[in-house]
């Protein structure tokens, strides 16, 4: 989204709340056609994973300065369970923040990872501000002409409206339907670029505003169980989270579609991403990526290769 797009972007299992407002964020890309990345099991926040120790070898790709600060600077919109979410806590907890701990180990470092306003992440690292953005960014080749961008899951498109879905919406036809999106997101552009044009063709009524906005994944699902909005949009495994923190109140619509990667965002150019693509890469290959997934239910968005600039649209 931007996915969350262009951000085209979960609460721990524990932390159900009574009124559904859960803390969700991220991205997809609505470019290319592909499978869901839905369907995985159930969060386990508790379960353990592997300890990591540091790799001398992808230690030594660190820069000095970042060397003697001891740490990675990592930025995440602490809204979009079960990425990058708060706890019943306050703790900036979820899929992306274990890997980006898990990333700062390999290369001998601890990670710092602040919240901050999906928006204000890319211009943030631009700034200089974080090192690494972790808030399931989409890996697009537009974001690739200011970022480098480093793959690591896979996610897309999906929809759910209230259970029973109430107003018989029809997952091929939108239009004309109030539809509740996270600002700055894949999903938005997938409104305004894909499925508003659609019904202007078709001769039907639009999407108002080409969605209805919010700066929170936490509040797009909020506007949807309260019945503000009939329809939301949002990343395959954010839906599928929301679903079930929702203790059933809300379902999806359709299937996944538009899958694609997300990347680790980093500075264009930064002396970091090679030992950020080869911290991954080890993580996948030592088999502790996919124990972080599994502790999320998302192991059905993985991936086995981490690459730079690798998107295809």
């Amino acid at each position: 989204m931007t996915a969350r797009t262009p951000r085209s972007r979960l609460l721990a299992a524990g932390a159900v709340l009574a009124t559904a407002t859960l803390a969700l964020t991220a991205c997809s890309s609505s470019g290319s056609s592909g499978g869901s990345s839905s369907g995985a099991g159930a969060a386990n926040p508790s379960a353990s994973v592997k300890a990591v120790t540091a790799d001398p070898a992808l230690a030594s790709l660190v820069p000095a300065d970042v060397k003697a600060a001891g740490k990675l600077v990592v930025a995440a919109d602490a809204s979009y369970a079960p990425d990058e979410f708060k706890d019943d806590k306050g703790n900036i907890v979820g899929m992306d923040v274990d890997l980006a701990n898990a990333i700062a180990q390999k290369l001998g470092l601890t990670a710092d990872v602040q919240n901050a306003d999906f928006t204000s992440i890319i211009p943030g690292i631009d700034a200089k501000k974080y090192q690494l953005g972790m808030s399931s960014f989409t890996d697009t080749k537009e974001r690739e002409q200011t970022l480098d961008m480093v793959s690591y899951f896979t996610s897309g498109i999906a929809f759910a409206v209230k259970k029973g879905n109430p107003d018989k919406i029809d997952p091929a036809d939108l239009c004309g339907k109030k539809v509740a999106v996270q600002t700055g997101t894949t999903e938005v552009d997938d409104i305004k670029g894909n499925l508003n044009p659609a019904c202007a063709k078709a001769g039907k009524p639009a999407i108002p505003n080409d969605g209805d906005k919010f700066d929170l994944q936490t509040d797009v699902t909020q506007a949807l169980v309260a019945g503000r909005d009939q329809v939301m949009s949002a990343d395959s495994q954010v839906v599928d989270y929301a679903i079930k923190q929702t203790n059933g109140q809300l379902e999806k619509l359709g299937t996944t579609r538009d899958s694609a990667p997300y990347g680790v965002a980093l500075a264009k150019g930064s002396p970091l991403t090679k030992a950020v693509q080869g911290a991954i890469q080890s993580l996948m290959d030592d088999g502790t990526y996919k124990q972080i997934l599994q502790r999320w239910g998302v192991e059905a968005g993985a991936i086995d290769k981490a690459e730079i600039n690798a998107a295809k649209s």
